[in-house]
């Protein structure tokens, strides 16, 4: 798939950023479980952090494409930074896609700049890959929300100044799931420790807990009972973005293992005379390349249509061979992949939340079964 000259443009601006501010923090971000925010003040100089976000708002407005291209390049500096920008962009989309024009106004030029960082809370602990099954109560009282309950798994969770919130207006029914915009500094939210996770290490996870929160009702993004249907609409998006984020992870790996199987030597020569391991390389390359052109085939299919199938197929596909390609590389590497001081060792235990979150394999295969039977 050709790339437009200002797409191609975009790609080597994104692409020098990651190699040369984002990669160069990756061991030490993962090493401490910080997040670099100076890398994300850099994203937000170069408009990444205003992807989704309206050019009338301050935004850059990209198209599923450019956004694919983005996520890949970000992603080959560090998948931590990558997901905190794609859901920051969740965020964002959602009040774009749904929010009250005065939401849109009081939100989203702001964001636009990186601060306030949106968080999407949507999973819980009892409620994962059926979200319909959240126990998240908002019950309506006058002019207000009452929110009580607990979300689990949240991306930029202590970092975050705005939380899109699922909820059920009626605990007892699952067809109530309704969207708010929850601010981080309301009373009665708390927000758990960070996990400590194989991968991914930099990005904050944390839980969330609402105790008797209460939000003005104008912070409902849409109707009662249409907050499920927003989540899967904007997932879809998400979906694309991982897959995007997965060849990124994919690409650093597999050129890592063509550097390191120059530069080491057995037997007299190069490992990359080898033919087993030249062999290994072909296949890597070869399911990059494939799952890079599933993305973007769904990215551009995003411009005009829903892409459920489109995506659910590139998520699977490309997370599937980020952790292909990140397990070869680490074998490519032997005894020296397998130790903290390469950055195979990182890409191998980051490569396998691509799997898992923005739905797990299992869940792609049944979205792709089900677009295909009905």
């Amino acid at each position: 798939m050709e790339l437009t000259d200002e797409q191609a443009a975009v790609r080597d601006v994104v692409r020098e950023f990651a190699r040369e501010e984002i990669r160069p923090t990756a061991l030490e971000a993962d090493r401490s479980q910080e997040f670099p925010e100076d890398v994300w003040d850099g994203l937000a100089e170069l408009d990444l952090t205003s992807l989704t976000v309206p050019e009338e708002y301050g935004g850059y407005d990209a198209g599923p494409v450019t956004a694919a291209i983005v996520n890949e390049e970000v992603a080959y500096g560090m998948l931590a930074v990558a997901t905190a920008l794609s859901v920051h962009s969740l965020a964002t989309s959602c009040l774009a896609e749904f929010g009250s024009e005065e939401q849109k106004e009081r939100w989203l030029p702001e964001m636009a700049t990186g601060r306030p960082v949106g968080a999407f809370a949507l999973s819980e602990p009892h409620a994962g890959s059926n979200p319909a099954e959240m126990s998240t109560e908002a019950r309506r009282e006058g002019d207000e929300y009452v929110v009580n309950g607990e979300k689990q798994w949240i991306t930029n969770g202590k970092r975050a100044g705005v939380y899109i919130l699922f909820a059920k207006t009626d605990r007892d029914d699952p067809s109530t799931v309704t969207q708010f915009l929850v601010p981080g500094d309301v009373d009665g939210l708390t927000v758990g420790e960070k996990e400590d996770k194989l991968g991914l290490r930099a990005s904050d996870t944390t839980s969330l807990t609402f105790d008797d929160v209460r939000i003005p009702a104008e912070n409902r993004l849409t109707e009662e009972g249409k907050g499920l249907s927003a989540a899967f609409h904007i997932l879809t998006g998400g979906r694309i973005a991982i897959a995007a984020q997965s060849v990124g992870l994919a690409q650093c790996a597999l050129d890592e293992a063509i550097r390191y199987s120059r530069d080491r030597e057995q037997f007299d020569r190069p490992i990359a005379d080898i033919q087993t391991i030249r062999h290994k390389l072909a296949e890597m390359q070869t399911r990059t390349q494939a799952a890079r052109l599933l993305t973007r085939d769904a990215a551009e299919t995003r411009t005009t249509d829903d892409a459920a199938l489109e995506a659910s197929m590139a998520k699977y596909f490309a997370s599937e061979t980020a952790m292909f390609v990140a397990n070869e590389a680490v074998q490519i590497h032997g005894g020296y992949g397998y130790v903290t001081e390469t950055d195979v060792e990182r890409l191998y235990r980051d490569a396998k939340i691509t799997e898992i979150y923005e739905g797990t394999t299992e869940i792609q295969k049944t979205v792709i079964a089900r677009e295909l039977l009905g």
